[in-house]
């Protein structure tokens, strides 16, 4: 398969797979939502919340009332039952409803069961629902034992509204069978009296607690029944745990599915034409990246744009066209590299020409050092007598200062390829940077040599630490100095300062002679732009400022240089601190 087609299957299976998975993962994490929210819902509120979910599953059609078998089995297996009224209050729906209740309701016993919630002995929950042309009343009844019970210990137990104290031993008997108990409060919520564990009673109630404990039972661990005379003060409350599977799990609705399966047919027949498109929109641009990294790989970077690429991405204005709009950076990115890769092959090419030169004159400079020993040692071999003891201490002279030279040639070589090559600063230590730097300094003041040359140390005074390595650092500082002498004409003055500047430590060694100018300063620290001078052989390889900038950086340093024709050169070196 050729690379435009694979390229264009890829996106549009990727995209269609895409779309599918997060359509089928949004639609079982919506209905898994709304199962859970209306399974918790229900389990707090059951049995009187669980009205408005039968009244929401329930279809009216044709003058008959259509309920899910879920609901008949659970309000059987439940003890309660469910009656659906008409407008003329007529019950036309019946589900486990016993014999006491009647086939149809007056005004005045939907009023009384509308305000009192009971009917009978039976509580009552009542919602009216007019989704249809005639308004339909549903009635969920149910008894609490718990209610019951109360009522009756109420009338059998009490004295005053309170416990009598010779029914107490009988009433706590009987709550220890239920692991219930029982509190007798006042008006104002005061615990008065306290029957079962006392560990789990309480003393104060705030009124809407126990309105909340009676409406959700399912937020609490345990199930509340109150008893309130109308002829007493007092209030009988009493505390049942809830019993494990009390409440029960509510279906998905079969409406939310099919509703689902149509909506999610619907995106993923959009999913797939959207996954076409994006195969061909993004293939396309692929492509012909494809085409500019091949040509940029066989070296041909001034050759990435064709005419024809030109045309196909660009309009006669020069503007990009607008199915390659969306990779604007990309085009330019991939330009402005494309121009870069040839700058850089064409700097790569003349450093080749500059290194081979540069190898060239290093070769001149130690073989004209070698001449002169060999063409010595064939004097002194062939006839020594002929000479004096003065003219054989100049060849003996001569002789060894070609040699150190050669040696500080081949030092030079091998210290730049050990500092590329990262193979020193292996040990490094806590240095104080101000002592380091006045030591390099004093040894180039004691120097008889250079008495036509002022040096000045300037510190302020702070201990400055660095972590280095001591004998490259002194390398570096002779470099500096040396460089600063060796450039200058006599009776210059070279300033050298130490310190700390903005959370760094600093050295700055300048000096008020001839100065460079700015093709000097862009390439003093390139190792292949001066090469050595045959004529000045002995003062120095030509490779001190290279090495100067290697060892900074290899102390994650910087450096930099300020200098003019005629004004001095400062060279500046920062340092983290240690």
């Amino acid at each position: 398969m050729k690379v435009q087609r694979r390229l264009a299957f890829h996106f549009i299976y990727q995209l269609i797979v895409y779309s599918v998975l997060i359509i089928v993962t949004m639609v079982v994490l919506l209905l898994a939502l709304i199962n859970k929210i209306t399974n918790e819902d229900l389990k707090r509120s059951f049995p009187a919340g669980a009205l408005e979910k039968i009244v929401t599953e329930t279809y009216y059609e044709k003058e008959e009332i259509r309920l899910t078998a879920h609901w008949k089995k659970l309000i059987e297996e439940r003890g309660i039952w469910l009656q659906v009224a008409d407008a003329k209050g007529n019950v036309i729906y019946a589900a486990n409803t016993p014999a006491d209740q009647p086939n149809s309701y007056s005004i005045t016993q939907l009023f009384a069961i509308q305000q009192s919630g009971k009917y009978g002995s039976y509580i009552v929950a009542n919602q009216l629902d007019q989704t249809y042309d005639t308004p339909l009343l549903f009635l969920l009844g149910y008894k609490s034992p718990q209610q019951e019970q109360l009522a009756a210990w109420y009338e059998n137990y009490q004295q005053n509204g309170l416990v009598n104290a010779a029914f107490r031993t009988k009433l706590l008997s009987q709550l220890r069978e239920t692991d219930s108990y029982l509190l007798v409060v006042d008006q104002a919520g005061k615990n008065v009296q306290t029957f079962g564990e006392q560990a789990s009673a309480v003393k104060d109630y705030e009124p809407l607690e126990i309105l909340a404990m009676q409406q959700r039972p399912g937020d609490y661990d345990t199930n509340i029944a109150v008893y309130q005379p109308p002829a007493s003060h007092m209030t009988w409350i009493m505390y049942t745990p809830n019993k494990p599977g009390t409440f029960t799990n509510q279906p998905v609705f079969k409406e939310i599915i099919r509703s689902f399966i149509w909506v999610g047919g619907t995106i993923l027949l959009l999913s797939l034409a959207i996954s076409v498109w994006h195969g061909y929109r993004y293939g396309q641009p692929l492509i012909l990246f494809a085409g500019w990294f091949e040509r940029m790989g066989s070296g041909l970077q001034g050759d990435v744009f064709t005419t024809k690429d030109r045309r196909k991405v660009f309009r006669r204005n020069g503007k990009i066209r607008v199915r390659y709009r969306l990779y604007r950076e990309v085009i330019g990115a991939f330009h402005q590299m494309a121009e870069r890769l040839s700058e850089t092959e064409k700097d790569r090419l003349q450093l080749e020409k500059t290194r081979e030169e540069w190898m060239t004159g290093i070769s001149h400079d130690l073989r004209t050092p070698l001449s002169t020993i060999q063409g010595y040692g064939y004097i002194l071999e062939n006839s020594p007598a002929d000479w004096s003891p003065e003219e054989l201490q100049d060849m003996g002279k001569m002789i060894r200062e070609k040699s150190d030279y050669m040696l500080e040639l081949i030092s030079d070589f091998s210290l730049i390829f050990q500092l590329k090559q990262g193979a020193v600063l292996i040990d490094r230590t806590k240095i104080e940077l101000g002592e380091l730097v006045r030591r390099s300094v004093l040894k180039y003041v004691n120097d008889a040599t250079l008495r036509d040359v002022s040096f000045h140390y300037e510190e302020d005074g702070l201990l400055v630490a660095i972590f280095g390595n001591d004998k490259w650092l002194q390398r570096l500082m002779d470099n500096l100095l040396s460089n600063a002498v060796k450039h200058n004409p006599p009776g210059i003055n070279v300033t050298v300062v130490s310190g700390m500047l903005n959370d760094e430590a600093y050295i700055r060694v300048s000096d008020n002679g001839t100065g460079m100018n700015e093709e000097t300063i862009q390439k003093l620290f390139e190792r292949y732009y001066r090469g050595t001078n045959t004529e000045e052989s002995s003062d120095g390889t030509g490779l001190g400022m290279s090495i100067a900038k290697m060892i900074v950086e290899a102390h994650n340093g910087r450096i930099e240089v300020c200098s003019a024709l005629g004004e001095g050169t400062s060279i500046v070196i920062y340092f983290p601190c240690g």
